[in-house]
């Protein structure tokens, strides 16, 4: 696996040419520009039927890509105000600024989060957001390591370990994956339960 220095690994991403990893608050991403979302369902062997999620260092960067009425919007924006950045993704109608690449099977939804850690916003805040899953080869558990996804990965650019530094700010590494809750027009659906419990209270 290439490991490059902050500049690089944003310039090769921003350019689409390039698939990157980098460290979140639950488990490694695999990231791409969102309109070659392609190279990440080639890379990882994955079925068009599971859909990416759109990531950005700010949850002011991710409403364009969402479409609503104004009392959804609202609703959307007080959950993502208290769990945000954190672990939760939110399953959201899309709008046309998303590429379909994202979501082949449905495109009418989007999953978008903000990550808590400090790298991988520092990244998404200089690349816009980006399309993003978990390190690995769908279907097998999520890949923990920079080892283990350099084995796996061999052409995925990530950061030098003294760009690294400090390792994060924010929540601990969990190695679980997000809570995925989908709004159903009414209220919200939890399609994976992970560390963030949504209280809708």
């Amino acid at each position: 696996m290439p490991q490059v220095l902050f500049d690089k690994l944003v310039a090769s991403v921003r350019s689409g040419s390039a698939l990157i990893s980098f460290p979140t608050d639950t488990v490694p991403a695999l990231a791409s520009r969102p309109d070659r979302a392609d190279l990440i369902f080639v890379a990882k062997q994955r079925p068009p039927e599971k859909p990416l999620i759109l990531m950005a260092g700010e949850i002011a960067d991710l409403w364009s890509y969402v479409v609503g009425h104004p009392d959804e919007q609202q609703i959307w924006q007080t959950v993502a105000k208290r769990y945000l950045p954190g672990a939760l993704t939110l399953v959201l109608p899309a709008s046309d600024r998303v590429p379909p690449t994202l979501n082949p099977q449905n495109p009418s939804t989007i999953g978008v989060r903000v990550p808590n850690n400090s790298i991988a916003r520092a990244i998404l805040r200089q690349t816009g957001p980006l399309a993003t899953t978990s390190a690995n080869r769908s279907g097998e558990p999520a890949l923990q390591t920079l080892a283990e996804i350099e084995a796996q990965f061999p052409d995925v650019l990530t950061l030098l370990p003294t760009e690294t530094e400090p390792s994060t700010t924010g929540a601990a590494v969990s190695g679980i994956p997000s809570t995925v809750a989908r709004w159903t027009g009414t209220s919200w659906e939890i399609l994976r339960q992970g560390a963030v419990v949504l209280d809708e209270n």
